[in-house]
């Protein structure tokens, strides 16, 4: 036997080379067991979680298309979905973002989805996707033929469709030690193109309108320090004869927009 090794033994009884060993591998079994959470910290670090909610026909789905870089392909499809659809938009320095897109419809698997995002696995910000009143109207289950429904309509049924999703972002962030963040998302912004300041303003925090009131009320219940609300244009479409905004111009508002997501998120 070496003669350290005869120092250790001599220092350390027995017993305490026991303990010491005992020590040790309580130590590596910890630093095991407390591995997955590091990672899993690390990665929603680098891909937080995005929920994109709005009524149904705004476009959440072809706007989570654009972000992550999807081509929602040239059919036409139903408007509305009835799951929750997820997207994931990466970069070249391993950042990103995993987007839950909440079903628009008023049902049971609406409800369920919201309740995922904001109580069971909290997610850390929101798009909050609007239209101007130009949602695509859904036919009424059962009937046949094109929707039709008048922009105050529509209107209105914003409204209401945030009342549920405002609730649910207070009770979040009133739960939660750090900041959460929203973006209003004002898409179809192609259809109104010479008045987007003016619709801007109209979603804006104390713009006085409808929609400012009820984000003020929010701002109010969750705390104004812990919710930022930002309120950007969007159009997923541009560049045909009949469009307003150009391809380059449509596309300089997504990236826009997820640039603002990555500044959001300490990405950049």
């Amino acid at each position: 036997m070496s003669r350290t090794a005869t120092r250790i033994r001599t220092i350390l009884p027995s017993t305490g080379r026991t303990a010491l060993g005992a020590t040790i591998a309580g130590g590596v079994l910890t630093g095991l067991a407390s591995a997955p959470e590091r990672m899993g910290r690390l990665f929603r670090r680098r891909y937080p979680t995005v929920a994109v909610t709005g009524m149904t026909g705004v476009g959440k789905s072809q706007l989570a298309d654009r972000l992550s870089r999807r081509s929602s392909g040239n059919g036409v499809t139903e408007v509305g979905s009835a799951v929750m659809e997820r997207r994931t938009r990466r970069s070249a320095r391993l950042h990103g973002f995993r987007f839950l897109v909440v079903p628009g419809d008023n049902a049971a698997t609406r409800l369920g989805a919201l309740d995922e995002v904001f109580h069971d696995e909290p997610v850390d910000g929101v798009i909050h996707v609007v239209a101007n009143g130009h949602a695509t109207p859904r036919r009424t289950a059962g009937t046949t033929g094109a929707a039709s429904a008048t922009r105050e309509e529509q209107l209105a049924a914003e409204l209401e469709d945030w009342a549920i999703t405002a609730h649910r972002i207070a009770s979040m962030a009133v739960r939660r030690d750090r900041p959460v963040w929203l973006v209003i998302a004002v898409t179809k912004a192609d259809l109104y193109a010479d008045e987007l300041d003016d619709v801007v303003h109209y979603y804006s925090p104390g713009s006085g309108s409808p929609f400012g009131d009820k984000i003020d009320e929010l701002r109010a219940l969750a705390g104004g320090a812990k919710l930022s609300v930002d309120v950007l244009p969007v159009s997923s479409q541009g560049g045909d004869r009949k469009s307003t905004i150009s391809t380059k111009q449509a596309s300089a508002m997504v990236d826009a927009l997820a640039t603002r997501l990555a500044q959001l998120s300490g990405h950049v």
